[in-house]
């Protein structure tokens, strides 16, 4: 039997329109071959053919970037049916700004596209299609093109709660400790997202209008964003965020998530690094005795109490804080 006649690299290497394909000379009967997938109607790819052109930097976990890199295989697999003025909006767009949504992307999960008005929303299976104003600003990320930070941002404000909008917001305007030479940080600044919300108007731009209070530069994580809140929220002072920490020699101690400067006391999140990277851990343990030995107290939050029981946490920082002089 004669072998299946390779497609051409640049056929290969990514999904592709079925029309553009044609045009280029490749026959209908290799398009409907059992080696190319089908997404979407009108597209194609060669799963065994696939290249992975872009290294997407760096993640807090495996499980984070193999879902990354789900979602950029779904979308480059409906990218070549996006016309002119079409772009992954809402939802896709902050999942492609790598933002800490509260739940993880899935397979289920269909696609937001945004159309420039006056052009009609997409409808199509498995994707949610929206309607952007015409002066909205597409953005080329990863060889997709999708919605800039601020109004992103903005969209965000339906779906999601105000600690999880704050959160998003904290993540789009970070520059974090650790640079990462293929994702500049950060992707908006405060006053572009105060800029933004100005401009809009509608559910979304009112949900912003109150998150963009809180939102802070020097947060690393969502946990981080939802502890500051809890313990605000709570009549705790406002702590500052991602702080240096030196000693009196002025030797760098490390950066500590939150700090009460005045009372001398840290309140850090601490996540699950332990159980996935000894290194890490070890490296956090010699910050924490650092702090100690430099005379700051350091109470450590696990995601049980944070999210399980947050009365325990406010209790254990308040406890602390009195205990250096804090008159609340």
């Amino acid at each position: 039997m004669a072998s299946r006649k390779k497609l051409p690299p640049q056929w290969r290497e990514r999904p592709f329109a079925v029309g553009a394909a044609r045009a280029a000379g490749i026959t209908a009967g290799r398009l409907r071959a059992r080696d190319l997938e089908a997404p979407y109607r009108g597209v194609r790819f060669d799963a065994a053919g696939q290249v992975e052109l872009s290294r997407f930097g760096v993640f807090p976990s495996t499980r984070a970037a193999e879902e990354f890199a789900a979602l950029i295989a779904r979308c480059r697999s409906y990218a070549p049916l996006l016309r002119p003025g079409q772009f992954f909006s809402h939802t896709t767009a902050a999942r492609l700004w790598k933002a800490p949504l509260p739940a993880p992307f899935t397979d289920a999960e269909p696609l937001d596209v945004a159309t420039l008005s006056p052009g009609r929303a997409p409808r199509s299976a498995g994707i949610t299609g929206h309607q952007a104003p015409a002066t909205s600003r597409i953005l080329d990320r990863f060889g997709l093109p999708i919605g800039e930070p601020a109004s992103t941002w903005i969209s965000l404000g339906r779906p999601l709660g105000l600690d999880d909008l704050v959160a998003v917001g904290d993540h789009l305007v970070l520059d974090p400790l650790v640079l990462d030479p293929s994702d500049e940080r950060p992707y908006a600044t405060i006053a572009e997202l105060r800029a933004a919300v100005e401009g809009s108007s509608g559910w979304g731009a009112r949900a912003a209008a109150s998150a963009i209070e809180h939102v802070r530069e020097g947060v690393e994580s969502r946990p981080e964003t939802h502890l500051r809140l809890l313990l605000v929220r709570a009549g705790l002072p406002e702590p500052e965020v991602g702080v240096d920490i030196y000693d009196d020699a002025g030797t760098w101690l490390g950066r500590a998530d939150q700090l009460f400067r005045e009372w001398k006391v840290i309140s850090e999140f601490d996540g699950e690094q332990h159980r996935t990277s000894s290194a890490q851990y070890d490296r956090d343990e010699t910050r924490i005795e650092n702090f100690h030995r430099a005379g700051y107290a350091t109470v450590r939050i696990r995601k049980g109490q944070l999210f399980g029981r947050p009365r325990e946490a406010v209790d254990r920082v308040g406890r602390a804080l009195r205990a250096a002089g804090w008159p609340g």
